[in-house]
């Protein structure tokens, strides 16, 4: 939920990088943070594993300039993976504005895209709030495979709320920024609703 600081006049809103391990949310994250104005940007913090997985989070700030007197800041986030971090999962998404759910294209993959799809919906239902309720984009990661599953199949599998969904290659930065730009928009969007 965006944080509103009338007295610094400032917007703080939480985007949240989920997916499936190894479907390139670090990746998507430090190519966004590498190309953001030095002077829009916050420091890239990672609390990895020496093999460069996320063990508990990676984290951005970014400024997007002022709305209504308000400087808006975006908090970028990703979660891990891994089955066993569930916890850090919970704690880093509370709160969360919206999500880039990042899939890998990878056929071997489907499972563990469902998975992690199931396990973001638990963490929401949680902290009393659904799925369909959420600012949300899908990003099809991996499209340089070889053994990439078709996009109209993982659009079918995956996305039941028919959001904006991009084919991207993290690697190479194809999709990342249109999908960055997308879900910004979307919570933009969605906060100057509630006021």
């Amino acid at each position: 939920m965006s944080f509103i600081n009338d007295k610094s006049k400032e917007i703080h809103c939480k985007i949240i990088y989920f997916g499936p391990p190894r479907s390139g949310k670090s990746t998507s994250l430090k190519l966004i943070a590498a190309h953001a104005r030095k002077d829009s940007k916050g420091e890239l913090i990672s609390l990895n594993r020496g093999d460069d997985r996320t063990l508990y989070f990676d984290f951005v700030p970014l400024e997007l300039g002022k709305v209504k007197g308000y400087t808006i800041r975006l908090h970028l986030y990703t979660v891990p993976g891994e089955i066993g971090y569930h916890a850090a999962r919970e704690l880093t998404s509370k709160g969360l504005d919206g999500v880039v759910f990042i899939a890998d294209s990878d056929l071997t993959q489907m499972e563990a895209n469902l998975a992690s799809l199931e396990s973001l919906r638990q963490v929401l239902a949680k902290e009393g709030d659904d799925l369909e309720n959420i600012p949300m984009v899908f990003q099809y990661n991996k499209r340089d495979l070889p053994l990439a599953v078709p996009t109209s199949e993982l659009s079918r599998i995956l996305n039941f709320k028919k959001v904006p969904e991009f084919e991207t290659i993290a690697t190479k930065g194809k999709g990342v920024f249109e999908a960055f730009q997308t879900i910004a928009e979307q919570v933009l969007t969605t906060l100057s609703g509630k006021q």
